[in-house]
């Protein structure tokens, strides 16, 4: 498991504590979790686009179609503008040798009765059959619950 992200010098929102220590990201022999920036762009766009109508059916109409490059790097410039101010954080799962792009993890705060943050995350649609996305979701759960301040993120797959 890797070590946690530099606390921000920014302002922080109420979603975690000033003091809290961001996790920078987890690791297992089969993938590494991290902050997802603009200098993914290329291999997040092949991942989403080559995925589009998994993360349809899995996020509703809400997830963009038709996704450009140029409208890509502007969701990750602002994913990775967010983390930095501590009010979501996005991860991208990447191969152990960063070669590509398997999915992504969005941890967000949320209105949700009886919630503290709600948990989307999916992994590209070439990757379904091999059993990541179960794996993963059983990693998140492990993860926040021993290294996030959360007592109830709700988890959407």
């Amino acid at each position: 498991m890797t070590e946690s992200v530099a606390k921000a010098s920014a302002p922080t929102s109420a979603f975690v504590a000033a003091d809290f220590a961001v996790p920078a990201g987890l690791e297992t022999p089969r993938w590494r979790l991290r902050m997802l920036t603009v200098d993914d762009v290329d291999l997040d766009y092949d991942a989403v686009v080559s995925s589009e109508a998994h993360l349809l059916a899995r996020f509703g109409p809400g997830w963009p179609t038709g996704l450009t490059r140029r409208q890509n790097l502007v969701d990750l410039g602002w994913h990775e503008k967010e983390f930095q101010r501590r009010s979501s954080f996005a991860y991208t799962l990447v191969a152990p040798d960063e070669s590509r792009v398997l999915g992504c993890v969005y941890i967000e705060p949320t209105a949700l009765p009886g919630h503290d943050a709600v948990v989307r995350y999916w992994v590209r649609s070439s990757e379904l059959e091999t059993g990541l996305e179960g794996e993963l979701g059983g990693a998140l759960r492990d993860w926040l619950a021993g290294r996030w301040p959360f007592r109830n993120p709700r988890f959407v797959s």
